[in-house]
């Protein structure tokens, strides 16, 4: 019984294989090729296609009819013998239309079987044009040549997976839609100058918004609750009809968008021309090229890049300035918020400088970035507990949104290029750790907790994972690895709005502090911290887009700065905080006005700054210079701001402008420049200056210069 069971079941088996083998499958069938065998079946599919498509295509009018070029094309024959185009690739739109209507005017033929049932086949093929005698199939007076006579025009069917393949390129063509500017709901920053921001900076600040203001750079989707970005650049843009017309004045330069992604790409400018009264050469001049890429991945994943090839030469003091600022090795210099520079020519600078960051946000509440680049903390125009106004430098920033809390954690990655703290000749590495909560306690009032430490590569433990934690007090950890293993700085901030139009803000620096020495009155030297206060005024004197801000900023001798040779609050020897380090009082005056595309500023700062006299006979530190070791400070009491060579400063600026794209953020400008430097003594590095700087060009505003130093 078993081995009939075992019998029975190999003879169905046997059965259903010699069943299925002997499926059969035919191509479609013409009426001329029906008599025809399985092969030379294929070969009249194949010739009576291609004649027929020869004998009624037509030019259309935009093609002449000696083009040279291909048409690809997949079809379908149906189950029910009908032809049907799936794709056709052509130069031009008006060849495909051709196409398609050739191909539909093809009359109904016998579809192809399999097993003897009708189904449906695809094709790919191409067209080759001009229509002549060499790619015509010959005509065919007796279909039963093509029994010993191949086709000269090949069709291939297509499986099912090589239909995909081959249609994938058309279909990542035909996903590309209008661009609408995505970015403008993106996780992309909003490129941070002051000008820039100040476009938006009233709607931002409207009593009753749950907004943050002081974290800068901000991103796109944080503002779209506040800020119309997409009506607000249509409302700027101008009527032009060319390509070239709509690139120069309205688009990106190259712009691209599909349901899932989204690219940009602009030419960065900076190209500017003046005259410094004070200079012993003609001209000032920046040249700067360079492209801006800018791109989103799904909802979540956004990316930018920026590549600057930079050369120019300033007015003196800038100059001068950025020579004391040299690292270590032969480049003469460093520009002040931007990067080492070598000599180019006699008296100009080259200096590179490349910026970028991934950002993605997790969830609604959660943003993460890592990148190169700057960071601001504040509402004012300085900042007084992280400032752009050093070069760039490797971050890994995380912004946390709830309730009516922001929370930011940045961790960057610093260098420190001095000659005395270079290693091996490797310029020195060190970290700073920063948390920044900003709270709405109401509709009108915002506090801000800062605290921040430095720290560097003591004993091999290069990053010291223990300031990973995001919500754990930096002090603590500072006691744990050691009092001299990090230098711990606290800071605070507020803002209170009175109404739509007016606010007041302020921040509040704190290195060091000595009860005891408060207490005794005697202005200690370890009384060390800073204080800012301003006010801003929107729509002023019911001027619409008028701004009219005053600050006020001091910092006490020796903030920012330590005992040990690294651990200040610097990198590439320019300050983290305010530009001019510690030991001054200073006075800022802003008017900003915008009306469509133009814009005007005005800006007027005073100060008293305290300098090193570093001769012969003093080579104390009076704390200025945020570099240098506190221990050489000529005295412990009495201790005031403007000690040292006391300096008067004056820098005064006005600059008129227009938005030439909205887009790339492209600007042409006219700026004059007034400074006068006047210090009680002169020193090789402090001496008198007094000079008017006119310069103009044309620039992709991106980032802050500060030329008032």
């Amino acid at each position: 019984m078993k081995s009939f069971i075992l019998l029975s079941i190999l003879f169905i088996s046997s059965l259903s294989v010699a069943q299925q083998d002997n499926y059969v499958t035919t191509s479609p069938k013409f009426n001329a090729c029906e008599e025809l065998n399985a092969e030379a079946l294929e070969n009249c599919f194949n010739h009576e296609v291609f004649n027929f498509i020869y004998s009624n295509f037509k030019y259309p009018q935009d093609v002449q009819k000696d083009y040279s070029g291909e048409i690809r094309v997949v079809f379908e024959v149906s189950k029910t013998g009908n032809f049907k185009t799936l794709f056709v690739q052509s130069q031009f739109e008006s060849l495909k239309n051709e196409t398609n209507r050739v191909f539909d005017s093809i009359p109904q033929i016998q579809p192809a079987t399999y097993n003897g049932n009708p189904t449906f086949k695809q094709y790919s093929m191409s067209i080759y044009l001009p229509l002549n005698a060499d790619n015509i199939p010959p005509k065919l007076s007796n279909p039963k040549q093509l029994e010993t006579k191949p086709a000269i025009n090949k069709i291939e069917e297509l499986t099912a997976l090589e239909q995909k393949a081959k249609a994938e390129f058309d279909s990542v063509q035909k996903a590309v839609v209008n661009y609408q500017n995505k970015a403008y709901q993106s996780q992309i920053n909003i490129p941070f100058s002051h000008e820039n921001y100040f476009r938006f900076d009233r709607a931002i600040n409207l009593v009753g918004t749950n907004s943050h203001t002081a974290s800068k750079p901000y991103v796109y989707e944080d503002l779209v609750n506040y800020y119309d970005f997409v009506s607000e650049n249509e409302a700027l843009k101008q009527d032009r009809q060319t390509w070239s017309g709509k690139k120069i004045w309205n688009e990106h330069l190259v712009q691209l968008q599909s349901k899932d992604y989204w690219f940009t790409l602009d030419p960065i400018l900076d190209l500017q021309l003046g005259k410094d009264t004070d200079a012993d050469f003609n001209t000032t001049y920046n040249n700067t090229r360079g492209v801006y890429i800018q791109g989103g991945l799904g909802k979540k994943f956004s990316f930018s890049a920026s590549v600057f090839e930079n050369q120019g030469r300033f007015a003196q003091y800038f100059n001068q300035y950025a020579e004391s600022l040299k690292a270590f090795g032969p480049d003469p210099a460093i520009i002040p918020g931007r990067g080492i520079a070598k000599r180019f020519k006699e008296d100009a600078y080259d200096y590179p400088v490349a910026e970028g960051y991934l950002s993605y946000s997790p969830a609604k509440f959660i943003n993460i970035q890592f990148g190169h680049g700057k960071q601001f903390i504040g509402d004012g125009y300085r900042s007084l507990l992280q400032s752009d106004v050093a070069s760039p430098y490797p971050y890994l920033k995380l912004n946390t949104k709830f309730w009516k809390i922001k929370y930011t954690n940045t961790w960057t990655w610093l260098k420190d290029v001095r000659p005395e703290a270079v290693e091996d000749d490797a310029f020195r590495t060190k970290y700073i750790a920063n948390h920044f909560l900003s709270w709405n306690v109401s509709k009108r009032l915002n506090l801000g907790l800062f605290e921040s430490v430095i720290w560097e590569n003591t004993n091999d433990r290069g990053f010291d994972i223990n300031y990973l934690n995001p919500v754990i007090f930096f002090r603590a950890i500072e006691f744990e690895t050691g009092q001299g293993a990090g230098n711990a700085i606290l800071g605070a901030s507020g803002k209170y709005k009175f109404n739509d139009n007016v606010n007041v803000y302020g921040q509040f620096i704190l290195d060091e502090f000595s009860l005891n020495d408060v207490k005794a009155g005697e202005k200690s030297w370890k009384n060390k911290y800073g204080f800012q206060v301003g006010a801003k005024y929107y729509n002023a004197f019911k001027v619409k887009n008028l701004m009219l801000q005053a600050e006020y900023n001091q910092v006490r001798p020796y903030t920012y700065s330590h005992n040990t040779i690294v651990l200040n609050y610097a990198h590439n020897n320019q300050p983290m905080a305010h530009l001019w380090g510690a030991n001054f009082r200073e006075l800022v005056l802003i008017g900003r006005y915008q009306k469509d595309r133009w814009y005007t500023e005005a800006k007027f700062i005073a100060g008293v700054r305290g300098f090193d006299y570093n001769n012969d006979t003093d080579n104390f530190s009076y704390g200025g210079d945020i570099y240098r070791d506190y221990n050489d400070r000529p005295f412990d009491t009495g201790v005031k701001i403007g000690q040292g060579i006391k300096t008067t400063s004056i820098n005064a600026s006005t600059q008129l402008g227009y938005l030439v794209n909205p887009s790339s953020n492209l600007k042409a400008f006219v700026n004059v420049n007034y400074r006068n430097f006047n210090p009680e003594a002169q020193t090789l590095n402090v001496f008198n200056n007094s000079t008017v700087w006119v310069n103009f060009g044309i620039r992709t505003d991106l980032f802050n210069w500060y030329f008032d130093l």
